[in-house]
């Protein structure tokens, strides 16, 4: 049998697709869709100290994504429309955090802290603002939360800094 140049060439890219297609890179699995509010849930606000505030939230619900950074408002006293929304200072950088079912994400979130006892004072001068509660913002939903401690949140100024959620 004998073999042309140009059936000798069929032959070789032939095989070289063939053998692309198959010794090909793996197929990569598709990224966790964002992680949505309704399958989140809290695990409260855990306050080690009077500036600091962990906030954790848990995945009930398939794999996601979560990324970024929280969304903080002081609660309205039961009143949504008084909330009063807090500028918040983002600290790091955001990396995507996949959460399997049951995984948690926390953040820190970190205040201006009030000076002196009872009837504390800032050091700028301005009046310490105090409230029951937080609400803080993942993934479009508020999570009203209270201080682990059973106290209030006390703070100077407008300003919350927070760590994105790892």
């Amino acid at each position: 049998m004998r073999v042309t140049r140009k059936t000798a060439a069929l032959g070789a890219a032939t095989a070289l697709l063939a053998g692309g297609l198959l010794a090909g890179t793996p197929a990569t699995a598709a990224p966790a869709a964002a992680c949505t509010g309704d399958q989140l849930s809290d695990t409260g606000a855990d306050r080690p100290d009077t500036t600091h505030v962990r906030f954790t939230v848990v995945n009930n619900g398939p794999a996601c994504q979560l990324r970024g950074f929280p969304t903080v408002a002081l609660a309205g006293q039961g009143s949504p429309d008084q909330n009063k929304p807090l500028r918040v200072v983002p600290r790091g950088q955001a990396r995507p955090v996949l959460l399997s079912q049951g995984a948690s994400a926390s953040t820190v979130l970190t205040f201006t802290p009030v000076l002196g006892e009872a009837d504390g004072y800032c050091a700028s001068g301005a009046d310490p603002t105090v409230a029951p509660s937080l609400v803080v913002g993942v993934a479009n939903t508020g999570f009203q939360v209270a201080p682990s401690d059973g106290g209030q949140f006390a703070l100077c100024g407008d300003t919350v800094r927070a760590t994105a959620f790892r």
